[in-house]
């Protein structure tokens, strides 16, 4: 019965995040709406930080990792053109990381999150994206970020949709 459960709010999760980005894909037709940006996730246990800017929205990626060599990585955002939208994607587009995460902290200013998730591996190959478990992250008002003593080290993949705070005139 569990199961049932389970698989009926990961269906309705899946549905709600394609409508999410769906309405944001539909809306953002604009050049400016979206942008993809290159960086390096650079290991040796520091803490870094990756940011972009759309208008008044930003992303931010903080972390800190350790092992391997640099990883190339990349940031999407896209803001939608009645600004009531805005998302993040931060990813490795060659799949699962070799890196192991000892922190990390994604963020939206300018924007509550409606939906985030974070995985161990990123579709690449023939492999599907793997969600961490619900217990390793923790999703604020604006934030996503590893839960101590939960997370298991492992991240390929951050997704963020948020809601702006947008006002109407």
């Amino acid at each position: 019965m569990a199961r049932v459960i389970y698989c009926s709010v990961m269906h309705f999760a899946n549905f709600f995040v394609f409508v999410l980005i769906a309405d944001l894909c539909a809306a953002s037709g604009s050049p400016d709406g979206t942008k993809t940006v290159e960086f390096n996730v650079k290991p040796g246990g520091v803490q870094h930080t990756f940011s972009e800017t759309i208008r008044d929205h930003e992303c931010s990626f903080t972390y800190a990792s350790q092992g391997g060599t640099n990883e190339q990585w990349l940031m999407s955002i896209g803001l939608s053109d009645d600004d009531k939208l805005f998302s993040c994607s931060i990813w490795r587009p060659q799949g699962k990381s070799y890196l192991f995460f000892t922190q990390f902290k994604a963020e939206l200013k300018g924007a509550k999150i409606e939906y985030a998730n974070a995985y161990s591996q990123t579709s690449e190959g023939g492999q599907r994206d793997v969600a961490l478990k619900p217990e390793e992250f923790t999703v604020g008002d604006s934030t996503v970020t590893h839960t101590d003593g939960k997370f298991r080290a492992e991240l390929s993949k951050l997704t963020m949709i948020g809601r702006t705070k947008h006002d109407e005139l």
